[in-house]
C-alpha cells in the first residue's frame, strides 16, 4: 500500500513539472511572436490620404494688393415725377426689361390739359392782336409817307405792334410749357435696362420728385473697392483685377481698373478705386459683395500650397516623398498669393514632386510612406491582426490522478 502511494506521488510530481514546462515553451513562444507584429507593424509604410499631399506644377501665380467691395451698375436712372397728381398706371414691374422710350406710368393730366387748352387760346387771341399790330402800322407808314398823319402816329403804330409781339411770344413759351407738362404724365425709359425697382402703384397720389422707377443698364458693372494706402503704388489705371462674388462662389470675374480716387480715406486710409466689369451674361447684379485682388505681377512659376511648406526654422522646408520615403528638402520661395493661398518655389524641388501638407508633416524623415484612396490628417499603419496566445494547460487538481 505504500508503495502504491508513493508511486503515485511520483507520478503527479513529474506532471506537474510536465506542465510547467509547457507553460514557460508557451510564454516564450507568445513573447517572439509579439516581438515580430511589433517589427512588422514598424516596418509597414505609412498609409497618407491624398487630402494630405499636394503635388508641385508649374502654373501663372498672380500677386497684388487685395480688395473688396460692392457692385454697382454702370449706368443706373431712378425716375422721378416732374408733376405732381394720381398715379393711373404702373405698366412694369421689377426685373423687367425695358427699351429707351417705353412708358413706365401714367399720371392723371386732367388738370394740366385744361392748362394747355388755356394757353393755346392765348397764343391764338395773341396772335390775332399781332397781325392786328401789324396791319395798323403798315397803315400809319402810307399816311405819314402822303402826309396825313404825324409822325408820332406812326410810333404809336409800332409801339403797339411790339406789345402785340410781346404778347405773342408769352402766350408761345406758356403753351410749350404746358404743352411739356402734359408730356411729363407720361413716364417713360432714359435707356434700354431692367427695371429694379418700383416704389409706387397705381392710385398713389404723388408729388414732383417722388420717385416711380429705378433702371439699370446690366451690361456694364463697376466695382467699388478700396485698396491699402501702402499698395497703392501697386496699383494703376488698366490694371487686371480678379475677383469673386458672394453670390457665384465657384465662380471668378475679371474686370479692369478704371480710376483712382485721389484722396485717401482719413479713417481707414484706404484709397478708393473703381473697376469697370464687362457683364455681357447678365450674371451679376447691382448690390453684391466681391473679393479680388488687383494683378500688379504675373509670372509663369512652379507653385505649391503654403501649407506644404514648414517655415517654423531659419530655413523653410518641404517633406517630399520620393521612392516611397519622406525626404525633408530645404527650399526657397518667391512670390506669394495670399487670395489662392500658394507660394512660388524657386529652388529645391520640380515640378511633379508630392508634398506632405497638414498632420502628415510630423511624419518623420525617412520614414516610409504609402499614398492610399483615402486617409485622415493622422497618419495610420496597417497592422496584421493579433491571433490569440496559446491557452495554457490547467494544471491538476491536487490528490487527482491524471494517469487516468
Amino acid at each position: 500500500m505504500k508503495d502504491m502511494m508513493r508511486s503515485a506521488s511520483a507520478r503527479r510530481a513529474i506532471t506537474s513539472a510536465g506542465l510547467l514546462t509547457l507553460v514557460a515553451v508557451a510564454a516564450c513562444g507568445g513573447t517572439e511572436a509579439a516581438d515580430a507584429r511589433e517589427q512588422a507593424a514598424a516596418d509597414a509604410p505609412i498609409s497618407v490620404g491624398p487630402e494630405n499631399v499636394a503635388v508641385v506644377e508649374r502654373a501663372t501665380l498672380a500677386v497684388g494688393p487685395l480688395i473688396s467691395g460692392s457692385l454697382t451698375a454702370e449706368r443706373e436712372a431712378t425716375i422721378r415725377a416732374e408733376v405732381g397728381g394720381p398715379v393711373l398706371a404702373v405698366l412694369v414691374e421689377e426685373g423687367q426689361r425695358v427699351s429707351a422710350g417705353s412708358v413706365l406710368a401714367r399720371i392723371d393730366d386732367t388738370a394740366l390739359r385744361a392748362q394747355m387748352l388755356s394757353a393755346r387760346s392765348a397764343v391764338a387771341s395773341a396772335t390775332s392782336s399781332s397781325a392786328t399790330a401789324e396791319r395798323e402800322l403798315q397803315r400809319a407808314t402810307t399816311l405819314v409817307q402822303a402826309g396825313a398823319i404825324a409822325d408820332r402816329d406812326l410810333e404809336a403804330a409800332r409801339n403797339g405792334l411790339d406789345a402785340a409781339s410781346a404778347q405773342l411770344a408769352g402766350a408761345r413759351a406758356q403753351l410749350a410749357a404746358a404743352e411739356q407738362q402734359l408730356g411729363n404724365t407720361r413716364v417713360t425709359a432714359p435707356f434700354t435696362g431692367v427695371v429694379s425697382a418700383r416704389p409706387v402703384n397705381a392710385g398713389d397720389v404723388v408729388s414732383p420728385g417722388t420717385a416711380l422707377v429705378t433702371i439699370i443698364a446690366p451690361g456694364e458693372m463697376r466695382l467699388d473697392a478700396s485698396v491699402p494706402a501702402e499698395r497703392l503704388s501697386e496699383v494703376r489705371i488698366g490694371a487686371p483685377v480678379t475677383f469673386a462674388v458672394n453670390g457665384y462662389p465657384s465662380r471668378t470675374f475679371t474686370g479692369r481698373v478704371t480710376r483712382i480716387n485721389p484722396a485717401a480715406d482719413p479713417v481707414t486710409r484706404q484709397v478708393r478705386i473703381q473697376v469697370a466689369i464687362p457683364n455681357a451674361g447678365g450674371a451679376l447684379v447691382s448690390g453684391l459683395f466681391a473679393e479680388g485682388r488687383v494683378a500688379s505681377e504675373e509670372r509663369d512659376v512652379m507653385v505649391a500650397p503654403l501649407a506644404a511648406i514648414d517655415q517654423r526654422g531659419v530655413t523653410p522646408v518641404v517633406y517630399r516623398v520620393k521612392g516611397g520615403l519622406v525626404e525633408r528638402v530645404e527650399v526657397q520661395l518667391g512670390m506669394r498669393d495670399e487670395q489662392t493661398e500658394r507660394v512660388e518655389l524657386i529652388a529645391g524641388v520640380t515640378a511633379g514632386d508630392i508634398l506632405l501638407v497638414g498632420a502628415a508633416q510630423g511624419i518623420s524623415a525617412g520614414s516610409a510612406v504609402r499614398i492610399g484612396p483615402s486617409g485622415d490628417a493622422a497618419q495610420t499603419r496597417t497592422t496584421p491582426a493579433t491571433p490569440a496566445a496559446p491557452a495554457a494547460p490547467t494544471p491538476p487538481a491536487p490528490g487527482s490522478d491524471t494517469t487516468r
